[in-house]
């Protein structure tokens, strides 16, 4: 079982690029009181220092050291792309580019392995249109049989 679901509660992680800081905020579900929202819908975490708003990372990041600015750069590219360190807790958030220069193909490969899923799953529905369709012209040929069965006696 996950281990998300089955212990915590979890805080969730936000950073801020500006200040290349890593906050933890009590998670919205064991909140009882309201929770500021923005316009997009998302909770609005302000950064203490500099007050810029803060992006949700997901509960697996381990934010690098204020002074390694590379690896700062590589996690705030990797979150413009759509990628967070979020997981169900029993893999961790999977393989993510080293170097910042690594960012862009990770990207492609992540966007290309997609692609394939994607494709495959276009495949395995059309394969099962089909089975369905045999299936029911079977039904048909069973039944037109049976009818020819009974019209000759």
């Amino acid at each position: 079982m996950c281990r998300y679901a089955m212990y915590g509660p979890y805080k969730e992680k936000w950073g801020c690029f500006s200040c290349r800081k890593s906050f933890k905020q009590t998670s919205r579900y064991r909140r009882l009181h309201f929770l500021p929202v923005a316009e997009d819908g998302e909770r609005l975490v302000r950064c203490p220092q500099c007050g810029e708003r803060m992006k949700d990372m997901g509960l697996d990041f381990k934010a690098p050291r204020q002074t390694d600015r590379e690896q700062w750069k590589k996690v705030e590219l990797l979150f413009a792309n759509g990628y967070k360190f979020s997981s169900c807790g029993c893999n961790g958030p999977g393989p993510r580019p080293a170097r910042p220069k690594e960012v862009a193909a990770f990207v492609e490969e992540q966007k290309w392995e997609a692609r394939e899923q994607e494709r495959i799953r276009q495949l395995w529905r059309r394969a099962a249109e089909l089975n369905t369709k045999r299936k029911k012209k079977r039904k048909q040929l069973e039944a037109k049989r049976f009818d020819r069965m009974l019209d000759a006696r």
